[in-house]
């Protein structure tokens, strides 16, 4: 398309082939080049309000650098490619999302307007109920990217640039005590795909739902529908967790016949599931509690470890030595995923701990929390979902990492708010 919103509709309406491409989460470091020189050219640039609040939280991610070479008591490992590598495109990504959120904020409601960008969001929410339903039918499916082909084997064979790289249907566990395909594509893990589906639910409902007509209705209900599939499948409590509690948020905040109309539609998707072949699947999961152990060993290490440098943290991860079993991991046959784990792979929050200590943590929760506090009035649709999703940021952040992609739809839902107004 023409026009200054072209980054933003390659981003969201393009998703598919950035992914197919290699770059999938990537893709907004890539667009935010062009965004920084169309922004530039736009001076004078406007800000958000909480816009000091991020830039000091990547200036405290830039000073963090220093602790690269450290080890925290408890864990283990030399500084090393992988290290540096996982630092660097992590600064990239906090860079790139503010970039990001300053040219959404800087495009006019005539070049962009709130409801095209809302729609879009909605064209990836469709994109991902796509890549969820080929990884429950489909979960052997993946190839080499270009990106792969392309890239020297020791930067492509990086586990962290590997997930980024290699497009993948599904991620397959043993959550249920044998191995089971979670549904990932179109993105990097299949905690991300979890995540950023219940974001993007929330806006395909205001742009197509809320604004739209009643074809647009019908589509959204029948993708919803089928959203039911891979998140079930997807044996992810978190979202199952945050869609509960979206759903108590409407209905506390909607009022009169809207309110009567949710609770209808709840009760009615509530009676077709219990009576679904995907409610025993759900309740196979919530009886296996398969990662409470290993979430709490995970962060109980990282907050050990970041007590010996809370103020700006090691820089990246660290490998514990151990994990909630034994002193000693390793692959086996039964598991080939096993190994040390990686502290602050459980959540947003610890990875902030362990890379930025608790000031970083502090300036994170801060950010969103304003967000909240600043538009928590407004009771437009857009606000409401705004807020909303804001609140999801602050629930996830205990059990997914916002980094790779859920951390830019996080921001392009902030910036939905600033523009709101």
């Amino acid at each position: 398309m023409r026009g200054p919103a072209w980054p933003v509709a390659a981003l969201l309406v393009g998703y598919p082939v950035w992914w197919a491409l290699g770059f999938g989460g990537l893709s907004v470091i890539v667009l935010a080049v062009p965004m920084a020189v169309l922004l530039w050219r736009r001076r004078p640039i406007r800000v958000p309000p909480g816009f000091g609040l991020w830039l000091l939280l990547l200036a405290g991610y830039l000073v963090s650098a220093l602790m690269l070479a450290e080890m925290p008591p408890g864990t283990y490992g030399e500084l090393g490619p992988g290290r540096i590598i996982g630092y660097a495109m992590r600064l990239a990504l906090y860079a790139a999302v503010l970039v990001m959120v300053l040219y959404l904020g800087n495009l006019t409601e005539r070049e962009l307007p709130q409801l095209r960008l809302v729609r879009w969001l909605g064209v990836l929410f469709v994109t991902t109920v796509a890549g969820g339903l080929l990884g429950v039918f489909l979960p052997g499916f993946s190839f080499t990217s270009p990106v792969e082909w392309l890239l020297p084997r020791w930067l492509g064979d990086n586990p962290f640039v590997q997930n980024l790289i290699h497009p993948t249907a599904a991620q397959t566990q043993k959550v249920l005590g044998y191995a089971m395909p979670r549904p990932e594509a179109p993105f990097e893990w299949a905690n991300a795909w979890g995540s950023n589906v219940s974001v993007l639910l929330i806006w395909a409902v205001v742009g197509w739902w809320v604004y739209g007509g009643p074809r647009h209705r019908l589509f959204v209900a029948v993708t919803i529908a089928l959203a039911a599939i891979p998140v079930v499948y997807s044996l992810n409590r978190g979202l199952w967790i945050g869609l509960g509690l979206a759903v108590v948020y409407l209905i506390v905040r909607v009022g009169g016949r809207t309110r009567v109309a949710l609770c209808a539609a709840v009760a009615a998707g509530a009676l077709a599931f219990a009576l679904s072949p995907l409610a025993a699947l759900f309740a196979q999961r919530l009886d296996k509690p398969h990662s409470n152990d290993i979430r709490a060993f995970t962060v109980t290490a990282t907050l050990a470890a970041a007590a010996h440098s809370p103020v700006i943290g090691y820089g990246n991860t660290r490998n514990a030595l151990g994990n909630h079993r034994t002193i000693t991991t390793g692959k086996t046959e039964w598991c080939t995923g096993c190994g040390h784990p990686p502290l602050g792979s459980d959540g947003q929050l610890w990875l902030l701990i362990i890379t930025q200590g608790f000031t970083g943590a502090a300036l994170y929760i801060a950010f969103f929390a304003g967000a909240i506090r600043r538009h928590w009035r407004d009771r437009t649709p857009i606000g409401l979902a705004g807020v909303l999703v804001m609140g999801l940021v602050l629930l996830y952040m205990f059990v997914y990492d916002g980094l790779v992609t859920p951390l830019g739809l996080y921001l392009i839902s902030f910036a939905l708010l600033w523009r709101n107004p």
